[in-house]
């Protein structure tokens, strides 16, 4: 019996995968420091697990509605300058994702993705029936009004915009998110606004494009509690869109899912209504381990690595290294893993083949000590590309 072409056709998620394989390696007894997965190595606040292990000890662990509790999408309605029923709670920023483009797209459209791009963009569009059309930023990956216009066809339909984005960490300066603003009025685009990034800006503030004139009625705001408060396993996300996607989400998610986790979305409304420290001490310290990171990156000879501006993510360009027996960076990555043990993700997963993707939600002391390894990998294999 054969599989719908839609689920041979595809791709794995590359990043899980590296990290399953990492976690393999650990149980072989092997000293593996992964900088694969995105997720911050800080716990969950107290007060937010409190609030989950009180949400249980009072019974609230039955069906609640699908958009989400009222509580909850009113607090994120005040924190996003939205109305309550612009938002709906999801079972993850990624979940929301799936949704808005299964609400929006339709079979033969095309949707915008700037690459490098994560890695579930593409795959999801596709799942919707879309064409995918990388749109290439410019060198330090910020997304121009211009590259954007220059990819705008007759059956473009949407463009997702990722500031700060993963996996380069750039955040896009807001005179050319105010730029792109325009260019979507004037051609009826949507935008998918991916904003799970948002707490991790290291100089100014996040901008949101859908604070330019015109654009909150053509705006589909993602985002989630799983990286600012360190509660990836908690599965909450939103969307804030115009009532028309919203309800549409609403009503996708009512079949598939029902709700997020009843449990979940009291400690998400604990989070958002609670003390912000944890998040501020939680910046703070990626603050100072990605200028680690990038810094020791930048010193390895063929790698060149600007200090990101956002998110938590180096992604290096690695081409000067692509030589000999390894000439992709999958290769180099598998290479890493097993002369190294250290763990990261090759930019071909991203759509930016000779970079590779190092996350730094770890501990400044693995870093330092991942980075020693990959100095010494790198200098091996450049005795071995000149022999």
């Amino acid at each position: 019996m054969k599989l719908a072409p839609r689920a041979r056709a595809l791709a794995p998620s590359e990043t899980l995968a590296i990290n399953a394989r990492a976690a393999a390696l650990r149980k072989q007894g092997k000293d593996v420091i992964s900088f694969a997965v995105g997720e911050p190595d800080f716990p969950t606040p107290e007060h937010v697990c409190a609030a989950a292990k009180a949400a249980i000890d009072q019974g609230f662990t039955r069906y609640t509605p699908a958009a989400g509790i009222p509580e909850l999408r009113s607090a994120i309605a005040t924190r996003m300058g939205r109305s309550l029923e612009e938002i709906i709670v999801t079972c993850g920023g990624k979940h929301a994702l799936y949704e808005v483009m299964q609400a929006i797209l339709s079979r033969g459209d095309e949707i915008l993705i700037p690459a490098p791009y994560w890695v579930s963009f593409p795959e999801m569009a596709r799942l919707a029936g879309a064409k995918v059309n990388a749109v290439r930023t410019d060198g330090s990956f910020q997304l121009t009004a211009d590259a954007v216009e220059r990819a705008l066809t007759r059956k473009s339909r949407a463009l997702i915009v990722n500031s700060p984005g993963n996996p380069t960490g750039a955040v896009y300066r807001p005179e050319e998110l105010g730029a792109i603003a325009e260019l979507a009025v004037q051609r009826d685009l949507w935008i998918i606004s991916d904003e799970v990034y948002s707490a991790f800006v290291y100089a100014g503030k996040h901008a949101s494009i859908s604070s330019f004139p015109g654009m909150q009625d053509r705006t589909v705001v993602i985002d989630a509690v799983s990286k600012r408060y360190a509660m990836t396993g908690w599965r909450i996300g939103w969307c804030a869109a115009p009532r028309v996607v919203a309800d549409a989400v609403a009503g996708l998610q009512s079949h598939m899912t029902s709700n997020a986790t009843s449990i979940a979305q009291r400690a998400a409304l604990a989070a958002l209504t609670g003390p912000q420290e944890c998040v501020e001490e939680m910046v703070r310290a990626f603050d100072q381990r990605r200028q680690v990171m990038s810094g020791l990156l930048d010193r390895i000879p063929g790698v060149r690595c600007p200090t990101p501006e956002g998110a938590f993510y180096c992604f290096p360009d690695v081409s000067g290294l692509l030589k000999g027996k390894v000439r992709t960076s999958a290769e180099l990555c598998a290479h890493l893993l097993e002369e190294a043990n250290i763990a990261c993700v090759p930019g071909s997963a991203f759509g930016a083949e000779g970079h590779i993707r190092l996350s730094y939600a770890c501990s400044e002391d693995d870093i330092r000590k991942g980075m020693e390894r990959f100095a010494e990998a790198a200098a091996k294999l450049g005795k071995l590309a000149a022999k």
